[in-house]
């Protein structure tokens, strides 16, 4: 069988958008209510600016973005070896409830990694005047597909976050019922079949279906909010974390709170048995 490739220069060059998204109260609760928020803040529709917006809710409307570059980059049999690599969110102000927003995405970086080929995706999303709300780098890792071309990879083009973080602080345990990936596809409006499919998850090289990396990410980022920023979600102004393992269902996971050495809160989480899950995490403030 032939090794699947992309190619560097097509790759590099692709797209999407702007596309108008509306942000709307229904969605705002329901993302809320799939990471189990007990937060009033997040159902509040009486609030001036209607329900608080979960620091991690910009991957709601980034997701059919990122469908659109891949379609436009690779087939179906390359789009699943994809694994979301890291993520590196900017939270320029948090996005609130009944806006049109408008959000577009390139592809910042390709380049040859030893487990195949590093995609990173720009997702950048402004207002209707252009005032920028959010901006995500989002790092995927098609294992092994061999690049076509040369690298593009500009050196001013940030790359996988890395946070000099010392001893834990703190631990909290977060239970991932059997149903997680199910109610976080339909309420983030996230659909990738492995998540939810068995049978697509195994014809993946899965062992069983896995909770979506930014479900993960959204637990980890509450628990940081809840210990270490008083309970204020808007305080967030930014994530980035690396992803380095896969959440069964159902499981269980340890956020841990670590001490920082350059700035903002960082954090990891780890599976029971000790395994990684989540690193080098840091919520700027």
């Amino acid at each position: 069988m032939a090794t699947p490739t992309l190619d560097a220069a097509r790759v590099a060059s692709l797209h999407v958008g702007p596309t108008a998204v509306t942000v709307d109260a229904r969605w705002l609760m329901a993302y809320a209510a799939a990471l189990g928020e007990t937060d009033p803040r997040y159902y509040d529709t009486l609030a001036p600016d209607g329900p608080v917006a979960h620091p991690l809710f910009p991957v709601c409307y980034e997701w059919p973005l990122a469908q659109a570059v891949r379609a436009k980059a690779m087939d179906e049999a390359v789009a699943r070896r994809g694994v979301h690599a890291f993520h590196n969110l900017v939270v320029h102000r948090p996005p609130k409830s009944g806006e049109i927003l408008r959000a577009g995405a390139r592809v910042v970086r390709v380049q040859k990694v030893r487990a195949g080929t590093l995609v990173v995706i720009r997702f950048t999303t402004t207002d209707r005047s252009g005032v920028a709300v959010t901006t995500t780098d989002h790092g995927s890792i098609y294992r092994g597909v061999e690049l076509k071309g040369a690298d593009k990879a500009p050196a001013s083009e940030s790359g996988a976050p890395s946070v000099a973080a010392g001893d834990v602080r703190w631990e909290t345990p977060v239970e991932v019922p059997l149903q997680m990936a199910h109610v976080y596809t339909e309420c983030a409006r996230i659909y990738n079949p492995i998540h939810t499919d068995a049978a697509a998850a195994k014809a993946a090289g899965l062992p069983a279906i896995i909770l979506h990396g930014t479900a993960t990410l959204a637990l980890a980022v509450s628990r940081v909010v809840a210990r270490d920023l008083e309970g204020d979600p808007g305080r967030v102004r930014g994530v980035a974390v690396r992803f380095t393992g896969m959440v069964t269902l159902p499981s269980r996971l340890v956020v841990r709170g670590r001490a920082a050495a350059t700035g903002g809160v960082a954090f990891d989480a780890v599976a029971p048995d000790g395994g990684s899950l989540l690193a080098d995490g840091r919520v700027a403030r």
